[in-house]
């Protein structure tokens, strides 16, 4: 089923147009030629996300599963706040987040190639930082 989640989140991300990271840049250009799409795609999917919520609990389990399993951590530490940082800015430079650049790899170019690298090498590196403290 996570399969299936993730194609049919890809081909939302392509119909959408936010595999582009022009589009993507041009949302965060706020002083400039700033393109209002992404906080479109970004609402109708809290839309989403909020109805499916509430929809989804009310049953006693999963279609496929024993039982549910939402995060149960409330705290902010340093780690998730220099995670979401690294994120921010890794998605502000390159215009890509990690679902647009995995459903863009039909058409790769250098920087999308850069782009996963970096992501990759920053997975191997958080794990070894982890692994040690």
């Amino acid at each position: 089923m996570g399969y299936i989640a993730g194609l049919i989140f890809g081909l939302g991300l392509a119909v959408s147009g936010m595999t582009d990271p022009a589009r993507v840049l041009g949302f965060l250009d706020v002083a400039g030629a700033w393109d209002p799409t992404l906080m479109f795609v970004l609402g109708g999917a809290v839309v989403t996300n909020f109805i499916g919520y509430r929809l989804v609990l009310r049953r006693p389990h999963p279609l496929l599963g024993e039982r549910f399993q939402l995060p149960t951590r409330t705290d902010l530490d340093g780690r998730l706040i220099g995670g979401a940082a690294l994120f921010g800015i890794g998605w502000g430079l390159s215009g890509y987040c990690p679902g647009p650049a995995f459903a863009s790899l039909g058409g790769l170019t250098l920087p999308l190639l850069a782009m996963l690298v970096a992501m990759v090498v920053g997975w191997f590196l958080a794990r070894a930082i982890s692994a040690r403290g």
